[in-house]
């Protein structure tokens, strides 16, 4: 195995390659990682014509999570014929044998994952505006899908979604307690106790934001990625953990503070133009996302203190915390 390719063997690839899809590729695979670490690791693999995407779980990666690369594929696959751009889907192989765990292959989309204002500078504010307004455009595409037309009608449990939500991300904060955090257990019992009635229910991506997906040179939306928290339920979350990636960026400069951008208010009224869907309560679903990347990012911090986490940036992420706490709070008054 490459030491530059962790997690991929290219030659075990090719025989899987010519063993399942004959004549897919033509020559020598060479490959580089696009992104590795904690996340799902995903490398560009080419036979010096075609070019292909291979992803695969963390290296260590448990069995219960085993299962993600097949739930991306299938609701990649089930997507590809729909107004949701989505990358092609080649092959999945379950079989831990060929690479050490489940992968998949895919179409390789270009396009860039747009994070900072430097990035989408070059498109200046006409093109910003564009970006985002395409960004909107194809939420409400994902949530007008009919999950059973797709092949998808079993593919979570939409009853109770919400209720679920609130109670398992208090049990992940629950893993993770190294420390007292003022109005975080307000902040759970806050939720639980103001469900929204639920929105007719859909296909929620799980972590939609402006760098999960490709913005091509023309400043398009070439690809949908990182299906991985996909599951049937209300969509208005997604909409709402949008929001608050957009009003409270937690790593510097977001591309959603540049010159062009349209507000959260602007956003939301595009959204509810193009589905129809009341957004009266969302409030509650931005407070809920701020609950959700608090545990996370506490569940970092937990993780740091110990020692257990590799790479620069982690001895701040506990930082975030009390901000996204307190912004709930807002959101849940105004509510």
């Amino acid at each position: 195995m490459s030491e530059e390719l962790p997690g991929l063997d290219l030659e075990r690839l090719r025989a899987h390659l010519d063993r399942v899809a004959p004549g897919m590729a033509a020559g020598p695979l060479s490959g580089e990682v696009i992104t590795g670490g904690k996340s799902n690791l995903t490398y560009v693999v080419t036979d010096g014509t075609g070019s292909w995407v291979v992803r695969r779980p963390p290296l260590g990666h448990v069995l219960a999570t085993a299962h993600d690369m097949a739930r991306e594929y299938r609701v990649m696959t089930a997507l590809r014929d729909t107004a949701v751009p989505v990358p092609r889907t080649h092959l999945l192989c379950e079989d831990t044998e060929v690479l050490g765990a489940p992968f998949y292959v895919m179409e390789y989309v270009a396009g860039t994952p747009i994070r900072t204002e430097e990035q989408i500078a070059p498109l200046g504010p006409e093109g910003t505006r564009a970006v985002a307004e395409a960004l909107i455009t194809t939420l409400g595409d994902l949530h007008a899908v009919v999950p059973e037309e797709v092949g998808l009608g079993d593919f979570g449990r939409p009853e109770g979604f919400l209720e679920r939500q609130v109670r398992r991300w208090r049990k992940q904060l629950d893993a993770s307690r190294s420390r007292d955090i003022p109005g975080i257990d307000e902040l759970h019992e806050k939720l639980a106790r103001t469900l929204p009635e639920q929105s007719a229910p859909a296909i929620v991506h799980g972590d939609y934001r402006l760098d999960n997906v490709l913005v091509t040179d023309k400043g398009e939306i070439g690809a949908v990625l990182d299906w991985e928290m996909a599951t049937l339920g209300d969509p208005l979350v997604d909409l709402g953990l949008m929001l608050v990636y957009q009003r409270q960026p937690v790593d510097g400069r977001s591309a959603t503070t540049a010159e062009g951008y349209p507000s959260p208010e602007e956003l939301v009224a595009m959204y509810a133009r193009s589905t129809g869907r009341d957004v009266s309560r969302l409030g509650w679903y931005v407070a809920l996302g701020c609950f959700k990347l608090a545990v996370i990012a506490e569940g970092i911090h937990f993780r740091h203190a110990q020692g257990l986490t590799v790479g620069a940036g982690f001895d701040r992420i506990g930082e975030v915390v009390a901000p996204l706490v307190a912004n709930a709070h807002a959101m849940l008054k105004e509510d």
